[in-house]
Protein backbone atom coordinates (compact mmCIF):
# COMPACT_ATOMS: atom_id res chain seq x y z
CA UNK A 1 0.00 0.00 0.00
CA UNK A 2 1.72 3.50 -1.02
CA UNK A 3 1.31 6.74 1.66
CA UNK A 4 -1.14 8.29 -1.08
CA UNK A 5 -3.40 5.39 -0.76
CA UNK A 6 -3.86 6.54 2.71
CA UNK A 7 -5.46 9.90 1.83
CA UNK A 8 -9.15 9.59 0.44
CA UNK A 9 -8.64 9.54 -3.80
CA UNK A 10 -5.17 10.64 -4.48
CA UNK A 11 -5.69 11.96 -7.89
CA UNK A 12 -9.20 13.32 -7.07
CA UNK A 13 -7.84 15.51 -4.06
CA UNK A 14 -4.86 16.81 -6.50
CA UNK A 15 -7.44 17.83 -8.53
CA UNK A 16 -9.84 19.73 -6.13
CA UNK A 17 -6.08 21.48 -4.73
CA UNK A 18 -5.60 23.06 -8.25
CA UNK A 19 -9.37 24.10 -8.93
CA UNK A 20 -8.65 26.08 -4.88
CA UNK A 21 -5.94 27.86 -6.53
CA UNK A 22 -6.70 31.65 -5.67
CA UNK A 23 -8.04 33.67 -9.38
CA UNK A 24 -5.94 36.08 -8.56
CA UNK A 25 -2.59 34.13 -9.23
CA UNK A 26 -1.42 32.37 -6.76
CA UNK A 27 2.30 30.33 -6.89
CA UNK A 28 3.55 26.75 -5.96
CA UNK A 29 5.97 27.60 -3.59
CA UNK A 30 8.36 24.96 -3.45
CA UNK A 31 9.67 23.69 0.12
CA UNK A 32 12.11 26.00 1.69
CA UNK A 33 15.50 24.56 1.39
CA UNK A 34 17.14 27.57 3.66
CA UNK A 35 18.41 26.13 6.89
CA UNK A 36 18.08 27.53 10.35
CA UNK A 37 21.63 28.59 11.70
CA UNK A 38 23.15 26.62 8.26
CA UNK A 39 21.82 23.21 9.80
CA UNK A 40 18.49 22.83 11.00
CA UNK A 41 15.87 21.99 8.14
CA UNK A 42 13.01 24.66 7.74
CA UNK A 43 11.52 23.17 5.14
CA UNK A 44 7.89 23.26 6.33
CA UNK A 45 8.22 27.18 6.40
CA UNK A 46 6.75 29.50 3.76
CA UNK A 47 8.76 32.72 4.17
CA UNK A 48 7.36 35.31 1.85
CA UNK A 49 3.22 34.47 1.86
CA UNK A 50 2.52 38.18 1.67
CA UNK A 51 1.29 36.65 -2.07
CA UNK A 52 -1.42 34.23 -2.93
CA UNK A 53 0.67 31.08 -2.13
CA UNK A 54 -1.33 27.66 -4.18
CA UNK A 55 -2.56 24.95 -1.62
CA UNK A 56 0.05 21.61 -1.33
CA UNK A 57 -0.94 18.75 -3.07
CA UNK A 58 -1.21 15.37 -1.89
CA UNK A 59 2.28 14.55 -3.21
CA UNK A 60 3.78 18.22 -2.08
CA UNK A 61 2.52 16.99 2.01
CA UNK A 62 3.97 13.21 1.77
CA UNK A 63 7.25 14.72 0.41
CA UNK A 64 7.48 17.13 3.39
CA UNK A 65 7.12 14.19 5.38
CA UNK A 66 10.00 12.28 3.78
CA UNK A 67 11.77 15.12 3.92
CA UNK A 68 11.74 15.91 7.54
CA UNK A 69 11.86 12.02 8.75
CA UNK A 70 15.06 11.37 6.43
CA UNK A 71 16.43 14.69 7.45
CA UNK A 72 20.31 14.02 8.44
CA UNK A 73 20.13 16.65 11.17
CA UNK A 74 16.62 15.11 12.65
CA UNK A 75 18.65 11.67 12.56
CA UNK A 76 21.62 13.31 14.33
CA UNK A 77 19.02 14.81 17.07
CA UNK A 78 17.73 11.25 17.70
CA UNK A 79 21.09 9.96 17.75
CA UNK A 80 22.19 12.35 20.12
CA UNK A 81 19.22 12.59 22.26
CA UNK A 82 19.81 9.04 23.02
CA UNK A 83 23.29 9.31 23.92
CA UNK A 84 22.13 11.54 26.53
CA UNK A 85 18.76 9.67 27.64
CA UNK A 86 21.27 6.60 28.29
CA UNK A 87 23.82 8.65 30.26
CA UNK A 88 21.15 9.49 32.12
CA UNK A 89 19.50 5.98 32.32
CA UNK A 90 16.31 7.53 31.26
CA UNK A 91 13.89 4.89 30.55
CA UNK A 92 15.45 2.28 32.50
CA UNK A 93 13.64 -0.81 31.36
CA UNK A 94 15.92 -0.14 28.46
CA UNK A 95 19.35 -1.05 30.28
CA UNK A 96 22.80 -0.66 29.29
CA UNK A 97 25.07 -1.18 26.57
CA UNK A 98 25.00 -1.14 23.22
CA UNK A 99 21.55 -2.89 22.33
CA UNK A 100 19.68 -0.92 24.66
CA UNK A 101 21.35 2.30 22.85
CA UNK A 102 20.01 0.87 19.61
CA UNK A 103 16.20 0.63 21.26
CA UNK A 104 16.52 4.43 22.58
CA UNK A 105 17.68 5.31 18.91
CA UNK A 106 15.23 3.76 16.97
CA UNK A 107 12.35 4.45 19.32
CA UNK A 108 13.47 8.59 19.31
CA UNK A 109 13.54 8.04 14.92
CA UNK A 110 10.13 6.43 15.20
CA UNK A 111 8.78 8.98 17.76
CA UNK A 112 9.58 11.77 15.17
CA UNK A 113 8.32 9.89 11.84
CA UNK A 114 5.28 9.02 13.52
CA UNK A 115 4.15 12.43 14.39
CA UNK A 116 5.60 13.44 10.89
CA UNK A 117 3.16 10.70 9.36
CA UNK A 118 0.18 11.99 11.04
CA UNK A 119 0.26 15.23 11.10
CA UNK A 120 2.00 16.69 7.74
CA UNK A 121 0.69 12.87 5.61
CA UNK A 122 -2.63 11.58 7.06
CA UNK A 123 -4.21 14.05 8.80
CA UNK A 124 -3.44 16.96 6.86
CA UNK A 125 -4.63 15.16 3.48
CA UNK A 126 -7.95 13.92 5.28
CA UNK A 127 -9.20 17.16 6.60
CA UNK A 128 -7.36 19.73 3.46
CA UNK A 129 -5.00 20.98 6.11
CA UNK A 130 -1.95 22.89 5.15
CA UNK A 131 0.90 21.67 7.17
CA UNK A 132 2.99 24.27 6.80
CA UNK A 133 3.83 27.90 8.66
CA UNK A 134 3.34 30.62 6.64
CA UNK A 135 5.64 33.37 8.51
CA UNK A 136 4.12 36.74 9.19
CA UNK A 137 7.44 38.61 8.66
CA UNK A 138 9.28 41.36 9.73
CA UNK A 139 6.68 44.40 8.60
CA UNK A 140 4.46 43.73 11.65
CA UNK A 141 5.28 43.84 15.67
CA UNK A 142 7.46 41.91 17.67
CA UNK A 143 4.81 40.96 19.74
CA UNK A 144 1.86 40.28 17.55
CA UNK A 145 4.14 38.10 15.58
CA UNK A 146 5.39 36.51 18.90
CA UNK A 147 2.03 36.07 19.52
CA UNK A 148 1.45 34.88 15.80
CA UNK A 149 4.12 32.17 16.19
CA UNK A 150 2.28 30.60 19.46
CA UNK A 151 -0.92 30.70 17.93
CA UNK A 152 0.35 28.63 14.97
CA UNK A 153 0.11 25.53 17.58
CA UNK A 154 -3.94 25.66 17.43
CA UNK A 155 -4.43 27.61 14.33
CA UNK A 156 -3.52 26.34 10.94
CA UNK A 157 -4.45 27.44 7.12
CA UNK A 158 -6.52 25.27 5.25
CA UNK A 159 -6.28 24.34 1.71
CA UNK A 160 -8.61 26.72 0.49
CA UNK A 161 -6.82 29.47 2.35
CA UNK A 162 -8.99 29.81 5.24
CA UNK A 163 -7.92 29.42 9.30
CA UNK A 164 -9.03 26.23 11.47
CA UNK A 165 -8.35 24.56 13.92
CA UNK A 166 -5.36 23.25 13.69
CA UNK A 167 -6.60 19.38 13.88
CA UNK A 168 -4.01 18.03 12.04
CA UNK A 169 -0.76 19.00 13.79
CA UNK A 170 -2.09 18.35 17.19
CA UNK A 171 -4.16 15.45 16.28
CA UNK A 172 -0.87 14.52 14.68
CA UNK A 173 0.99 14.59 17.71
CA UNK A 174 -1.40 12.92 20.46
CA UNK A 175 -1.71 10.23 17.83
CA UNK A 176 1.81 9.78 16.93
CA UNK A 177 2.66 9.45 21.29
CA UNK A 178 0.30 6.97 21.52
CA UNK A 179 1.96 5.10 18.75
CA UNK A 180 4.78 5.06 20.79
CA UNK A 181 3.12 2.49 23.53
CA UNK A 182 3.68 -0.02 20.79
CA UNK A 183 7.43 0.07 20.98
CA UNK A 184 7.89 1.53 24.56
CA UNK A 185 8.50 -0.47 27.75
CA UNK A 186 5.23 -1.21 29.69
CA UNK A 187 7.06 1.31 32.44
CA UNK A 188 7.08 4.08 30.39
CA UNK A 189 3.46 4.22 29.05
CA UNK A 190 2.19 5.52 31.90
CA UNK A 191 0.20 8.96 31.81
CA UNK A 192 2.83 10.91 33.75
CA UNK A 193 4.94 9.95 30.76
CA UNK A 194 2.74 10.35 27.77
CA UNK A 195 2.21 13.74 29.23
CA UNK A 196 5.73 14.36 29.76
CA UNK A 197 6.13 13.68 26.12
CA UNK A 198 3.23 15.65 25.04
CA UNK A 199 4.69 18.70 26.91
CA UNK A 200 7.70 17.80 25.19
CA UNK A 201 6.22 17.81 21.65
CA UNK A 202 4.81 21.30 22.04
CA UNK A 203 7.29 22.79 23.39
CA UNK A 204 9.24 21.60 20.22
CA UNK A 205 6.69 23.03 18.19
CA UNK A 206 6.57 26.52 19.98
CA UNK A 207 10.40 26.47 19.51
CA UNK A 208 10.71 25.25 15.63
CA UNK A 209 7.66 28.24 15.22
CA UNK A 210 9.65 31.26 16.37
CA UNK A 211 12.55 30.23 14.67
CA UNK A 212 11.11 29.58 11.65
CA UNK A 213 9.53 33.51 11.84
CA UNK A 214 12.67 35.30 13.04
CA UNK A 215 15.73 33.50 12.08
CA UNK A 216 15.53 35.17 8.74
CA UNK A 217 15.59 38.20 10.77
CA UNK A 218 18.45 37.53 12.23
CA UNK A 219 20.38 36.53 8.85
CA UNK A 220 19.39 39.34 6.96
CA UNK A 221 20.73 41.57 10.15
CA UNK A 222 23.94 39.88 10.27
CA UNK A 223 24.95 37.18 8.00
CA UNK A 224 23.71 39.67 4.91
CA UNK A 225 25.77 42.54 5.99
CA UNK A 226 28.66 40.15 6.48
CA UNK A 227 28.68 38.66 3.13
CA UNK A 228 27.95 42.61 1.22
CA UNK A 229 31.17 43.63 3.48
CA UNK A 230 33.21 40.75 2.16
CA UNK A 231 31.64 41.50 -1.40
CA UNK A 232 32.64 45.30 -1.38
CA UNK A 233 36.27 43.74 -0.05
CA UNK A 234 36.66 41.59 -3.21
CA UNK A 235 36.65 37.95 -0.92
CA UNK A 236 32.88 36.89 -1.23
CA UNK A 237 32.94 34.11 -4.33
Amino acid sequence: MSLLSLCPTAQAQEDEAIALQPSGGSVSVPLNDQRILGVIPDYQTVRDSSEPVAPMSVKQKWRLVWKESLDPFNIATSALSSGFSQADNQTPSYGVGARAYAQRFGAAVADLTSQEVFSDGVLACLLHQDPRYFRMGPSHSFTRRVAYSLSRMVVTRTDSGNQAFNASGLGGMLLGIGMSNAYYPPGDRTGAVMVSRIGTSLFGGVTGNLMSEFWPDVQNRFFHRKHKKQESAGLAP
